[in-house]
C-alpha cells in the first residue's frame, strides 16, 4: 500500500501515529497506561480515531471494540489494524451500539471535551460496563490547557475544570481515582542493580530544591479511573515515566537547538561582514 492508503490525514481533530514530538508522547502514554489495566478483559475504546490505541490495547486484552463517529476513521482502522481480537464500528458516544454490561473496561481519551452530551456519554459508559468494570478516561484541565496560556482549541465544545470533571464523573461513578499527566523535561536517575524504591521528584525553584513523590507542576490533562465501588479501583504507580527508544522528543529539541545555534552563528558572521564593509566604505569616503 502507498503511504496515502496506510495513513489517515491529520486535521487537528484526531491524533494519528504519524504525528511527532509532544502530542505523540501524550497520546501514546495514555494508551500504554491503560494497557496495564486491560489484561484478559473485553474492552471498548470509545472515540478510537485512527485505531492505533485499540491495536495497542489488543496486545493485552481478550478483545477490543474500537468505536468512532467517523466512518472514514473506522474504515481506515479496519484496513490498517486487522487482527482476530480487534473490531471497529461506527457509533456515537451518546448512543453506544452494544447491550448493557458488555464490557469489562471502557477506555476513552480526549473525548469528553469534544461533546456537549457529556452526561449522556458517561451514562452510556456506565450502561455498557459490567458491575465490576472500570472506566479509564482523560480530559484536559481547562485551567492549564486553555486559561493559563490563552489558547482555544477549535474542536473542543466544553472543557472542564477539576471540580467540574469530578462532579460530572460522580453522577455515574461513585468511586474515582484521579491522576495528572503533563509532558516535562527531566534528568532521570534510576537504580541499575538494586530493588526499585519509592518515587522522588526534585524541583529547583529560586535556588531552593524541593522534594516530593510527584511533580509539583499542575497537570495539563486529567486521567480518571472510575468504578461503581472504591474496592474495584486499582492502585497505579505513584509516578510513571514514558519514552520511546529513539528519544524522539529530546532529539527534536536537540536538533532545534543546534539549528538555532547555527542560525545565530550565521547572523553573527553576516553582522561582522556588514561591519567590515561599512568600515571599508567609510575609509573609501575619507580618501
Amino acid at each position: 500500500m502507498s503511504d496515502s492508503e496506510t495513513t489517515l490525514a491529520f486535521t487537528g481533530e484526531r491524533f494519528t501515529p504519524e504525528c511527532v514530538r509532544e502530542i505523540w508522547y501524550e497520546h501514546w502514554h495514555r494508551y500504554a497506561f491503560a494497557a496495564g489495566l486491560v489484561s484478559g478483559a473485553r474492552v471498548l475504546d470509545l472515540a478510537c480515531g485512527e485505531g492505533y490505541g485499540s491495536d495497542l490495547l489488543a496486545d493485552h486484552a481478550a478483545h477490543v471494540s474500537g468505536v468512532d463517529i467517523s466512518p472514514e476513521a473506522v474504515d481506515h482502522a479496519r484496513r490498517r489494524y486487522a487482527r482476530d481480537n480487534l473490531e471497529f464500528a461506527v457509533g456515537s458516544a451518546a448512543d453506544i451500539p452494544w447491550d448493557d454490561a458488555s464490557f469489562d473496561r471502557v477506555v476513552s481519551f480526549e473525548t469528553l471535551e469534544h461533546l456537549s452530551q457529556q452526561r449522556e456519554m458517561l451514562a452510556e459508559f456506565r450502561r455498557v460496563l459490567r458491575p465490576d468494570g472500570l472506566l479509564v478516561i482523560s480530559s484536559p484541565d481547562r485551567a492549564v490547557y486553555s486559561d493559563q496560556v490563552g489558547y482555544q482549541n477549535e474542536f473542543h465544545v466544553r472543557e472542564l475544570y477539576r471540580d467540574e470533571l469530578m462532579e460530572l464523573l460522580a453522577e455515574q461513578f461513585p468511586a474515582v481515582r484521579l491522576l495528572g499527566q503533563k509532558l516535562m523535561f527531566h534528568s532521570c536517575i534510576w537504580s541499575l542493580d538494586g530493588p526499585a524504591g519509592d518515587a522522588q521528584v526534585m524541583t529547583l525553584e529560586d535556588g531552593q530544591c524541593q522534594s516530593g513523590p510527584a511533580p509539583s507542576a499542575a497537570p495539563m490533562y486529567f486521567i480518571a479511573i472510575c468504578a461503581a465501588r472504591s474496592e474495584l479501583l486499582p492502585s497505579p504507580p505513584s509516578l510513571q515515566l514514558f519514552m520511546d527508544q529513539a528519544e524522539s522528543v529530546y532529539q527534536h529539541y536537540y536538533h532545534e537547538i543546534r539549528k538555532n545555534m547555527s542560525a545565530g552563528e550565521i547572523l553573527q558572521q553576516r553582522d561582522r561582514e556588514i561591519e567590515q564593509l561599512r568600515q571599508e566604505l567609510e575609509q573609501s569616503k575619507s580618501r
